[in-house]
């Protein structure tokens, strides 16, 4: 009889055990899945931006462009940044999405920031709406002479070969912000080159085209270089 009870109470002990164990690891698992999202909830959304408040001065104001600023660092902000920016000025760069992450990877690939093709591209050809009949494919007025206008294949092949000689010809020859780009890119330029330039850059940042215009300045195009 003793031997049967005490059969009878190690199954009662493991079965007990094992509901302790079991009830234990369910309230660990919910309480990280609840602290995960509760975290998450917290974080700035990166496709969000146009929502941010009118930046203020003051404290206010840096602490906001300070957020804008970490959402940009992330690489799918970078590209849903220039693809709005399509977008919102109705280029023929169709689909955005796909042009966003181009530019973004042309930039990356020659490390300087991945606004600069676009905002160029802006100021030379309305992104690409304006550009020359017998060069369709050339939005950022590169390769302009008096034998003609250099085309390309595609608009990925014009950013490309813009890309490319940007970071040889201009940045690394000390030529980092768009000032400096402005005196040998379009040295007849008063100072309105860069200026529409920086303006569309700012505009890139912000994702709005007010704080474009109340925040541009003269941007070192390294700021964002990955």
């Amino acid at each position: 009889m003793d031997d049967i009870l005490k059969k009878e109470m190690r199954k009662f002990f493991f079965v007990f055990s094992w509901l302790l164990l079991s009830s234990s690891a369910v309230l660990v698992g919910a309480s990280a899945y609840s602290f995960y999202f509760l975290t998450q909830a917290n974080q700035p959304s990166k496709f969000e931006l146009a929502n941010l408040p009118k930046i203020q001065s003051g404290e206010e104001g840096k602490q906001q462009i300070q957020l804008v600023q970490t959402v940009i660092e992330s690489e799918d902000a970078r590209a849903a940044l220039v693809a709005k920016f399509l977008e919102r000025h109705n280029s023929p760069m169709k689909p955005y999405d796909y042009y966003g992450h181009k530019i973004v990877e042309i930039s990356d690939r020659y490390q300087f920031d991945f606004r600069l093709l676009p905002a160029i591209a802006m100021q030379e050809s309305n992104l690409c709406k304006n550009t020359n009949p017998g060069a369709p494919h050339n939005c950022l007025g590169f390769g302009i002479h008096a034998r003609g206008t250099l085309d390309f294949e595609s608009y990925e092949a014009g950013f490309e070969r813009a890309g490319r000689e940007l970071k040889a010809y201009y940045i690394d020859k000390g030529l980092t912000t768009v000032e400096l780009i402005e005196s040998k890119y379009t040295p007849s330029s008063n100072g309105s080159w860069a200026n529409s330039v920086n303006q569309w850059m700012a505009e890139i940042r912000f994702d709005d085209r007010q704080m474009g215009r109340e925040l541009k300045d003269n941007a070192d195009v390294m700021e964002f270089a990955k």
